[in-house]
């Protein structure tokens, strides 16, 4: 097995008894940190007692598989096993057990467990209830805790109460994208190309900053194109699918629908037709316009099948359902994933050259635009929402592309 420089540097630490209570990986997206920590973490599970009990967290146990459980699985074999099902594992004889930690109610799965170590995946996304239980259940002489983490903003609690106290026994570990000798150059440059802003340096520089200024900061003429222009593009690669994304008006916001298309090979998304509309007169009329605006767009574009829906009207999309129910056009609610991870895809769209709005679509075009980060919350990032920007056609254009995360960054 070939480490980097930076992973034999770690590894010595664990050699050399050199660890701490708390064994924090953090820096660059792609950087190696996960691999070598989690190979850390297993070294040290294994040569700990069998008769304690270990823990595996990340936020969801869904990423939690796909981060550490099935890279580790590849990695030792029969060594390690597991069943998220029952929610535990055996990693070198050891019991292991899984659990989720996305919000505070999390806590309680953990409460009463005398633990001899854990292992966190993406820790900034943890509750942080869930994070100070978890540390009052690591009570076993001797335990540890390994964590990975993409950086932050400079106030999250990780950084605040964790890495930046000198009183907490912490080491960390930090990674540079550059660390990982094993990447191609090419793909270090797209990588690099795909970020900007605070993502840019964040992940790809690794340091803690704070959201500030314009949100999609690379967006540009060059993103906007006539549908001649479109037209152009399209007849070299062609369409795959289209969505429709809806958000719903009320309390002074608008209703606006956003109609996206994928090409072929998920390399381009296009914004293609826009609805919007301040008045909201009545809930008739607005299905009225969305199955006037299916119509249209089905006419234009016949690989639509799908339309997202804000899933907080339940009422309101049945009668959607109804409305379109002969246009073979499927109405299904809005995965809604965290907001700044939407942000983050279409930064990346746009930033990589690979996201493009009709000019027939003014209404996208100024809430890309004008979109900022809402700087007096300075413990998270917030895209500002105070009726100043349009976020009505944002929050459908993201509904419209947000469940093709891993088609559109799949290389």
């Amino acid at each position: 097995m070939m480490f980097s420089p930076k992973q034999e540097q770690a590894l010595l630490l664990l050699k050399n008894g050199e660890l701490r209570r708390l064994n924090i990986f953090e820096g660059s997206v792609r950087s190696g940190k996960t691999h070598i920590s989690m190979l850390m973490w297993a070294f040290w599970v294994a040569g700990s007692p069998k008769d304690k009990a270990y823990l595996m967290s990340g936020k969801t146990l869904t990423t939690l598989k796909r981060n550490v459980l099935e890279p580790l699985k590849n990695l030792l074999g029969e060594c390690f096993s597991y069943s998220i099902v029952k929610k535990e594992g055996e990693l070198f004889g050891r019991r292991v057990y899984l659990e989720g930690a996305a919000n505070a109610q999390a806590e309680s799965k953990i409460r009463g467990m005398t633990l001899m170590g854990a292992y966190c995946d993406e820790l900034t996304l943890f509750s942080e209830d869930y994070f100070v239980m978890l540390l009052s259940r690591l009570s076993e002489n001797g335990a540890k805790l390994f964590a990975t983490t993409n950086p932050d903003a400079p106030s999250h609690w990780v950084k605040r109460d964790y890495l930046d106290n000198p009183r907490v026994d912490l080491l960390s570990i930090r990674f540079q994208l550059e660390d990982n000798i094993f990447l191609p150059k090419k793909y270090v440059q797209s990588l690099k190309n795909e970020f900007c802003g605070v993502f840019y340096k964040r992940y790809i520089l690794g340091e803690w900053v704070a959201a500030e200024g314009r949100v999609y900061e690379k967006f540009s003429a060059e993103n906007i194109l006539s549908s001649e222009q479109i037209a152009g593009r399209l007849s070299e690669n062609g369409l795959m699918l289209c969505n429709i994304g809806v958000d719903y008006g009320g309390n002074g916001s608008a209703s606006a629908f956003v109609l996206i298309g994928v090409d072929k090979g998920f390399r381009s998304l296009y914004v293609l037709a826009e609805y919007y509309d301040k008045k909201n007169r009545s809930a008739e009329s607005l299905i009225n316009s969305f199955a006037e605006f299916c119509e249209r767009g089905k006419k234009r574009f016949p690989m639509l099948q799908t339309a997202y829906c804000d899933s907080a009207e339940q009422l309101l999309i049945k009668s959607f359902r109804q409305a379109v129910r002969t246009s073979g056009i499927e109405v299904k609610n809005a995965l809604k994933k965290p907001i700044n991870t939407r942000i983050n895809m279409l930064s990346r769209l746009i930033a990589g050259g690979r996201f493009f709005v009709s000019d027939e679509c003014p209404h996208v075009i100024e809430a890309i635009s004008g979109a900022v980060w809402d700087e007096r919350d300075v413990h998270k990032d917030v895209r500002l929402d105070n009726g100043t920007s349009n976020i009505d056609s944002l929050d459908a254009l993201e509904y419209a592309f947000e469940r093709l995360e891993r088609q559109l960054f799949a290389f």
